[in-house]
């Protein structure tokens, strides 16, 4: 595969998130901004939303690896459609409170008693709902009546919610959730990346495994990348690994916007639904929600397609580990020692690597 064609530590684009990955672009500076201001609050809800692929659970992943555990106890939930019910007894579950047994008018209270014995060890509680979209209204408004619970006159939970832009949509138009939306403290929505941190972006990620400029890129080749994503991480890495992948297939040592170019051709034509919108949408506004407006929906990729894509790169990459040791097994069967390919001199963006 092409991270050990060019001497990699591991693979720079794949799909699952990795917040050792994280690069913080303008709006994911933002997103970090408001969770911060949000979190020194220490009540009510934090609103990040996002187009699919945007970068909102690597944001999560980032915000984990930063806050300080011994003050706070982060529960992460992914929500799937779970009804009102259900998820009290998740959240129940994760407060290490057996909700087996337990009505609904039980939970509550048993929840309560959980987040008071977290306060006893002098941490409070930071719950963290992913695919908020997916919730129903009932289920949103048991999250607001868990933000309620207080222990001398400070809160004992907080809540982010991180969904899809129809989940701000939804939060705007919806008057059942009126008393939510008066709770929330900070919001924001992470926008496509701009063109011109698409090259240290891709600069960071190879750098992280051990990059030193081989394959080099020439400077057309981050538009044709620009292009050929929208801006949008996950595409990005999409289009980048396959890039990649072709530029080992083919010896390569530079990739320019010919050949990002040949690859995108061949991967809508695999996946027809990655044809890209040069638009950006509905732009983004930050702190008090701001009234309902109407925007040209972007296309999205299908989730399930993209959560398909991520699981057949994970099986691949087994594979292909098994492979290699089945490779090195016949390689020291039939010859004693075997010479590495020569690399052509770095150039151009390798100037990068250098200066970090």
């Amino acid at each position: 595969m092409y991270d050990e064609h060019y001497g990699l530590t591991g693979r720079p684009f794949q799909l699952t998130p990795d917040p050792k990955f994280w690069f913080e672009t303008d709006t994911h500076r933002k997103a970090m901004a408001y969770l911060g201001y949000g979190l020194a609050q220490g009540e009510g809800f934090i609103v990040i939303t996002g187009d699919i692929g945007a970068g909102k659970t690597t944001l999560v992943g980032h915000l984990m690896d930063t806050i300080d555990h011994q003050r706070l106890n982060a529960i992460k939930l992914v929500s799937t459609a779970i009804e009102a019910e259900d998820l009290l007894r998740i959240v129940a579950t994760e407060l290490k409170v057996d909700p087996a047994g337990l009505t609904k008018g039980e939970l509550l209270p048993a929840i309560e008693r959980g987040l008071h014995a977290v306060a006893r060890t002098g941490k409070r509680t930071l719950l963290i709902v992913d695919e908020a979209q997916a919730l129903p209204v009932s289920a949103l408004e048991e999250l607001r009546m868990l933000s309620n619970f207080q222990a001398g006159g400070h809160a004992l939970l907080q809540i982010v919610l991180l969904g899809q832009p129809e989940f701000r949509d939804r939060l705007h138009g919806s008057e059942r959730l009126e008393q939510l939306r008066q709770r929330v403290i900070a919001i924001h929505h992470l926008d496509p990346m701009e063109e011109d941190e698409v090259s240290d972006y891709l600069a960071h990620r190879l750098s992280v495994v051990g990059w030193t400029g081989n394959p080099d890129f020439a400077d057309d080749a981050f538009a044709a990348f620009y292009a050929g994503s929208a801006g949008v991480p996950r595409r990005l890495n999409m289009l980048a690994g396959r890039v990649m992948l072709h530029a080992a297939i083919e010896d390569l040592t530079v990739i320019d916007a010919a050949v990002v170019k040949t690859v995108q051709r061949d991967l809508e034509g695999d996946l027809p639904m990655l044809a890209t919108d040069t638009g950006k949408g509905a732009a983004a506004s930050d702190g008090k929600l701001p009234p309902a407006a109407v925007a040209t929906p972007v296309p999205r990729t299908d989730p399930m397609i993209e959560d398909r894509i991520a699981a057949l790169e994970a099986r691949v990459e087994l594979q292909d580990k098994a492979l290699r040791r089945v490779l090195t097994l016949l390689v020291d069967w039939v010859e004693n020692d075997t010479d590495k390919p020569e690399y052509a001199p770095i150039r151009g963006v390798a100037a990068w690597h250098d200066a970090a």
